[in-house]
């Protein structure tokens, strides 16, 4: 099934740019394999339609999945997951737009009609933390 792409109003015509994380969205960031296999994992239980995530294709390589706004402050999520955009904090995190030149930052997944966010209690299970507390 093709899942048509949605334009978030925060998702730049072209190229790349900073977005305030905790007004546009919430972030949680991790670093190299271990978020690439997350986002994997995130694509797998949402049938392809995970949400947003940003990957950064430089340095330690990143993985950015963007939540609603105000969200990923209500759970402990594991110590390897960077939290930007909580309520103390001032955060910017780099958007690509949705075509064209946008290195080093691109979609791993892209917003949704469906997924506009992505949802926390899924990537929560994809991160496998809802196993460790058991």
């Amino acid at each position: 099934m093709t899942r048509a792409i949605h334009h978030p109003d925060w998702v730049p015509t072209y190229g790349h740019q900073l977005r305030m994380s905790g007004i546009h969205f919430d972030t949680l960031r991790i670093q190299g394999l271990r978020g690439e296999e997350v986002a994997t994992r995130l694509g797998r239980l949402t049938g392809d339609d995970a949400g947003p995530i940003v990957w950064q294709g430089t340095g330690l390589r990143w993985m950015y999945f963007l939540l609603p706004p105000r969200t990923a402050g209500d759970r402990a999520w594991p110590l390897d997951v960077e939290r930007f955009g909580t309520r103390h904090q001032v955060s910017y995190v780099g958007v690509p737009a949705l075509n064209g030149h946008t290195w080093p930052l691109m979609w791993q997944s892209w917003p949704t009609a469906t997924a506009p966010f992505v949802d926390a209690d899924r990537l929560y299970a994809a991160l496998g933390a809802d196993r460790s507390a058991t």
